[in-house]
C-alpha cells in the first residue's frame, strides 16, 4: 500500500474560539466594597453566560491584604456570610464557591469564572 495516497485525517481539536476561556477580574479596597463588587459583577455574569448550572465559580482571597484590612479596622463577618448566601440563596449556584487561600501579596480578591454553553 502506497502511503502518498492513503488520506488520513487526524482528530480535529476545538479550535480556540470554539472553547470558553475563564472570566476573571480582580478587586481591592475595603472588604465589604469588595464582596458588593464581587456580587454585582457575578449577577452580570449570569445575564452574560445565561445558566449558572453551568459555571464552576472561584474566589482567590490574598491573605496579607486580607491581613492589612482587618489590622485596619475592616470586619469579615457578617458580610462574608451574606455573600455566600447571595451567591447560593439569591443566584441559584448549586453550591458555595471554593475559595482559595493565596499567601502571596497582591488585589484582595480575585473572581474566576469557568462556564461551558
Amino acid at each position: 500500500m502506497n502511503r502518498g495516497l492513503v488520506l488520513e485525517r487526524a482528530p480535529q481539536r476545538p479550535s480556540r474560539t470554539e472553547s470558553e476561556a475563564p472570566l476573571v477580574w480582580t478587586f481591592d479596597g475595603a472588604f465589604a466594597v469588595c464582596l458588593f463588587d464581587m456580587e454585582d459583577t457575578f449577577r452580570r455574569a449570569i445575564v452574560q453566560i445565561g445558566d449558572v448550572s453551568r459555571i464552576a465559580v472561584l474566589i482567590e482571597l490574598s491573605l496579607p491584604a486580607l491581613r492589612s484590612r482587618v489590622a485596619s479596622g475592616d470586619v469579615i463577618q457578617p458580610a462574608w456570610a451574606q455573600f455566600l448566601e447571595a451567591l447560593t440563596g439569591r443566584y441559584g449556584l448549586p453550591a458555595a464557591p471554593r475559595v482559595r487561600h493565596l499567601k502571596t501579596h497582591g488585589p484582595l480578591a480575585t473572581l474566576l469564572l469557568a462556564y461551558r454553553s
